[in-house]
Parts: C-alpha cells; structure tokens; sequence
C-alpha cells in the first residue's frame, strides 16, 4: 500500500511539472506573438524581404489581375465611400505652379508606405502627359516651370495604397486631372523677373550649393560608381544628373523627388538638416546613385 500511494504522489507531481511547462510555453507564445505584425497587431511599414508589394498587401478590396498604366495592380473598392481626387492647380508668384490635392474618404501615410494596404490611406502619383514625376505624400506640390516643356499638357493625379496597389472603382484607377499650357520662357506668363540675362544662368540652385555631385547613368550603369557623399549638417548638396532614359530621383530619408529626362542634365539641391545615411536612388531602374553621409 505504501509504494501505492508513493506512485500516486509521483504522478500527480509529473502533472503538475507539465502543467507549469504548458503555461510557460503559452506565455512564451503569447510574448513573441505581441512582437510581430502577423499576429493581428499594427501593420508593418514595410513587406517581407522576398515577397512583392502585392503579396504584402492587407485583405482590403479586392486585388485585380488588371493594372493601371505605371504597371501598379488595382485594387478595387466599392464606390460607397472610396476614395477621391480633385485636382487644382495655379500659377506660382515666382516659378511654375502649386499644385493642390483635395481629397476625400483618403489621408496620406508617408510613414507606411511600403506596408500592407489599409482602407482610404496611402500616396499619390502625379504625371505629366502619362509619365510620372513625382510621388505626392501630401495635399501641396510645386511644380517647377523647367519640368514642364512649352504647351499644352496635362497633369493626372492617381491615389495609390500603402502597397503600391492604385485604388480603383469599377475598374477604373481613382484619379484627377487638370491641364495645363507652359508659356515660352521670357513670354508673360513664363514667370520672368526683369531683362533676360546675356549669358545663360547657372543650373537651378547651384550657385548655393556647398558641395555638387555630378552623376550620369548610361545603359544601366552608373558613374562613378556609387560611393558616399559626406557632408555636415546645414549644408546644401546639388545633385547633378544626367540619364540616358527618363527615371525619377528620389532621395530617401527627405522624400524629396526630381524628374529625370532622357538625355538631358537636371539638378536637385537640398539642405542636408538632419543627420543620418540617405539613399539617393531612381525609381524606373532601382539604381543607387549614391549615399549622403551627414554627420
């Protein structure tokens, strides 16, 4: 009878070990479950190395096989409370024009984008007569006049999600659009200050530059090959680029885009204030031109 009741005691603490064991390993889940997005808790800022933006993308609407003219897939919602996009534009006292977005059921998330798509939120595209030039990330853009060749042209804004997917309704992208005639430089209108000068001017804001980086990408290559660009809080950089194809500059970590015409040289000066390792990179062809390195 002893050694009876001595097995019973045996057992009823090998229980109780692998009771506590359960709760350990249930808390422990729980835990790691709390760290990560897939779990149901906020979404990702940015998709998982290896898969694509569509892949990425939340369950909102519906994911069309059809895509938009950039190559971007729709993602269709019901017309009842979609998004919208107006477009305003007017010109600028200066140079070119401001640009004005009004928006509804939609609010710009700059600090997602790349991650999964979440109901009226993302960014938006603006084109020049079907080609982009810039990606909007609030309701306010200035459109420089040297973008915009002498003419008739128009302008689209389209809305896209987080994942890059472009909202759309009844298969149609949710867009805007306005048009817009750019005058021949010097001619009223052209946002012309005085006499013209009898020698060219500098490039756009080089002269204020304290560092200029020239850059030419030919037949997918880059050179020089690209290296880091050191540089001291405050300071202003010119990026001078030229591309054999039209892209898109895009400096990452200011948001700040140029267009890239084929051929032809464009400059972007920015004011380095904050300091950090920033990308400069273009869009179409995913090439790095180079690193700002500020300190």
């Amino acid at each position: 009878m002893p050694s009876r009741a001595a097995g019973a005691a045996r057992a009823a603490r090998g229980h109780r070990r692998a009771a506590r064991s359960a709760a350990l390993l249930a808390l422990a889940l729980l835990l790691a479950c709390g760290a990560v997005t897939s779990c149901g808790g906020r979404a990702t800022t940015h998709h998982k190395p290896g898969t694509s933006h569509e892949q990425a993308s939340g369950s909102v609407g519906t994911l069309l096989a059809t895509a938009d003219a950039a190559g971007h897939k729709l993602r269709e919602v019901p017309a009842e409370g979609a998004p919208e996009v107006r477009l305003a534009l007017r010109p600028d006292s200066e140079d070119g024009w401001n640009l004005q977005l009004s928006v509804k059921n939609f609010r710009f998330t700059p600090d997602s984008t790349g991650g999964a798509a979440l109901p009226g939120a993302g960014h938006a595209h603006l084109e020049l007569d079907g080609r982009k030039i810039a990606r909007l990330y609030g309701p306010w853009f200035h459109l420089p006049a040297a973008q915009v060749p002498e003419g008739a042209h128009s302008l689209t804004v389209r809305l896209y999600a987080d994942d890059h997917t472009a909202w759309a309704v009844s298969g149609k992208p949710v867009e805007g659009a306005a048009q817009l005639t750019a005058p021949a430089p010097g001619t009223p209108g052209g946002h012309s200050h005085g006499e013209a000068p009898a020698q060219p001017p500098p490039a756009s804001g080089q002269e204020q530059a304290d560092r200029t980086v020239t850059i030419t990408v030919r037949d997918g290559k880059v050179s020089p090959a690209p290296a880091r660009t050191e540089l001291r809080r405050g300071e202003r950089v010119a990026l001078r680029v030229t591309s054999d194809r039209a892209d898109t500059l895009h400096v990452h970590g200011y948001d700040k885009e140029l267009a890239l015409p084929a051929g032809r040289e464009a400059t972007l000066t920015l004011t380095v204030d904050r300091t950090g390792l920033f990308e400069v990179e273009t869009h179409e062809s995913s090439l790095v031109l180079t690193q700002l390195l500020v300190r």
